[in-house]
């Protein structure tokens, strides 16, 4: 079997087949961290990056899967700051439960197809960290 790569189109498609549950484990977790920004401030962004810090050199999988939740949650931050500001307006109201509920529905696929070992990638995301 061909090694998967997150820069193949299909790469969401194929699990990895060499990789150990603790790796699923903790890509898994880089993407639940963003839930830390309900409880902490800033938490749904020290937390990815801190998994990216920590994993960077020991797992491929697991440090592409925190940077993919990092930029996730960097776009994420980036538009509810929009939305607070449209909240002059009125229409901020409405993004800001959009954003949300976006926010909270991507996270989760995103931790379903780490656990299953495969790349994921969201759509409409900023790459800030390539």
């Amino acid at each position: 079997m061909r090694k998967i790569s997150p820069e193949d189109s299909d790469a969401d498609l194929v699990p990895q087949a060499d990789l150990t549950d603790e790796e699923r484990l903790w890509a898994t977790f880089s993407h639940l961290s963003g839930l830390l920004g309900w409880i902490f401030p800033l938490g749904n962004l020290i937390a990815p990056a801190a998994l990216l810090w920590w994993h960077k050199d020991q797992s491929r999988f697991v440090s592409d899967q925190a940077k993919e939740a990092l930029n996730f949650q960097l776009t994420l931050t980036l538009a509810v700051m929009a939305s607070v500001m449209l909240m002059y307006v009125l229409i901020g109201f409405l993004l800001m439960g959009l954003v949300i509920f976006y926010g909270f529905v991507m996270l989760v696929i995103a931790a379903v197809k780490a656990n299953k070992g495969r790349y994921y990638r969201y759509p409409l995301t900023f790459r800030f960290i390539p």
